[in-house]
């Protein structure tokens, strides 16, 4: 079995990406080491190549995933999809590269805007999400899509009051409530947040640069460590 670090630098995907995927459910290693480490097989490996290339036709990773967790969902299908979709992307590449050259040639006044239609590539991309679009995962999905700008927005307001409560012990009632209505939030919202995924967006809300920076400037200095200690103290107890 591969560690995080070497399905890393295999596939060039890098480490906080493979730990966002663990924390959303996307893509679980098989086994994590009693250290804590993380350990990835030749199944793990094959959903990530599905990933990567369902990311390279430009799908949302909470479509990816509902199409990925479908009882339905049939590899030799998918690739064939994939391979169908990435046809018609190299088709539009070929076109932008031939005009281009057009415009190189014969000067930048050569007008045509046919050739940035890209309906035929939209359209497939429509029928993949048909055919996986009777599965529960993807009415989930579906159903609890929401506006990115909206849960955001009232995704930080949870942080800002958890740093209203930095005063207070992690493990006072006030604050594991509030830890609750974390995980609840983002179970109603997003995916379904259990305590192992809980427990790893935790861990990245320190580790990760970007998340500390903007968990702390929402609640003040602090916070997102705060916030990791809450959740340890919340999943420990529910152990």
């Amino acid at each position: 079995m591969l560690t995080v670090k070497d399905v890393s630098k295999l596939t060039g995907v890098s480490v906080r990406t493979l730990h966002y995927y663990d924390a959303i459910g996307l893509l679980k290693p098989p086994k994590v080491t009693d250290a804590g480490y993380r350990l990835y097989d030749g199944a793990a490996l094959s959903r990530l190549q599905n990933i990567l290339l369902f990311r390279e036709l430009q799908f949302p990773l909470k479509e990816i995933k509902a199409i990925l967790d479908s009882p339905d969902f049939n590899p030799k299908e998918a690739i064939a999809q994939q391979i169908e979709l990435l046809e018609l992307q190299y088709k539009h590449i070929g076109e932008l590269i031939s005009f281009a050259r057009e415009i190189q040639n014969k000067g930048v006044k050569t007008v045509n805007f046919d050739v940035f239609n890209k309906n035929e590539f939209e359209q497939y991309k429509e029928e993949v999400r048909e055919r996986w679009g009777s599965t529960h995962a993807f009415k989930e999905y579906e159903k609890r899509d929401v506006s990115q700008t909206d849960f955001l927005k009232d995704f930080m307001s949870l942080f800002s009051e958890f740093g209203a409560l930095q005063s207070k012990d992690p493990a006072e009632k006030c604050v594991q409530d509030k830890v609750h209505a974390l995980q609840s939030f983002i179970t109603e919202n997003f995916y379904t947040c259990t305590d192992e995924i809980l427990m790893g967006l935790g861990e990245m809300y320190v580790s990760d640069e970007r998340f500390k920076q903007n968990i702390d400037s929402a609640g003040g200095e602090g916070t997102a460590e705060f916030v990791k200690q809450a959740i340890f103290c919340y999943c420990e107890k529910r152990e």
